[in-house]
């Protein structure tokens, strides 16, 4: 089912809304839609209490208003797409296995955290924590792709294990730190102690880097993989330059105080 929502009524605490996520509203009327459950603070509540509920005229769900208070959207959502007009809360995509969700204004923290598949797009910035694994995890976004077309702050792709992070601004401090495997790509500056820990991976910054000194410089080159990656990415309306993907990196391998397999990318 195709609808449209639009806040009428701001939550005055966070609102827990997993259940606004295309995975639920199959086979549901408008009435139905708005008869699934949320939690307002400690309180039960339903999407209608703060919603409006109408049919869309498109194939793909929106949600429409400031929704900085409402978490969860889309987590977990294995088909369909997701828009969301305006800011959204914390733990947007949060556990996606495919579909797509776009959202056109800002996003808080864990923003795609512990992510299987599908993608995930920020048109403007991004919390801390983008594609991480949950405190007391050990396995952090596993699959699929986050875009951020802003800035990024803090330990994002944190225990990342598999799939693409793509910031098209800044990032914060340990960008991929611990890290598995994947790829982590920086346009801005990337911050202090990135790959911290890392295991295996890529990341990757079209800024000069301020590494640890944990990390061994290897070779300057022109990684062939990487020009497919940033091509994509420029399909994606990122903004790539041909310096960027014909370019000379440098590369460093680390971090030494663990299997030292990883790698670091800086544009010359």
């Amino acid at each position: 089912m195709a609808v449209h929502l639009t806040l009428h009524t701001q939550p005055a605490v966070p609102l827990e809304a997993e259940s606004l996520t295309p995975d639920r509203f199959v086979g549901l009327s408008e009435s139905g839609v708005a008869g699934l459950p949320v939690m307002h603070g400690n309180q039960p509540a339903t999407v209608g209490d703060f919603f409006n509920v109408a049919n869309s005229k498109t194939t793909q769900i929106t949600i429409e208003g400031d929704l900085t208070r409402v978490k969860r959207i889309g987590e977990g959502m294995t088909q369909g797409q997701l828009l969301v007009e305006g800011n959204v809360g914390m733990h947007v995509g949060a556990g996606m296995q495919g579909g797509e969700l776009v959202v056109e204004g800002n996003a808080t923290d864990w923003a795609g955290a512990q992510m299987k598949g599908g993608r995930l797009i920020i048109k403007g910035n991004a919390g801390d924590l983008v594609g991480a694994a949950y405190r007391g995890a050990r396995t952090g976004m596993q699959g699929g792709e986050i875009i951020v077309h802003g800035h990024a702050g803090a330990e994002i792709g944190s225990y990342m294990r598999r799939g693409l992070i793509a910031i098209g601004g800044n990032s914060g401090d340990f960008s991929g730190v611990h890290m598995l495997a994947g790829t982590i790509i920086v346009l801005g500056k990337m911050g202090w102690r990135a790959g911290a820990g890392m295991k295996r991976g890529t990341l990757v910054s079209m800024q000069p880097a301020r590494l640890l000194p944990t990390f061994n410089f290897d070779c300057r080159y022109r990684p062939t993989f990487l020009r497919l990656y940033l091509q994509h990415l420029r399909a994606l309306r990122l903004p790539i330059t041909d310096g960027q993907i014909a370019g000379e990196y440098h590369r460093w391998s680390g971090d030494m105080v663990e299997l030292g397999r990883g790698e670091i990318l800086s544009m010359v």
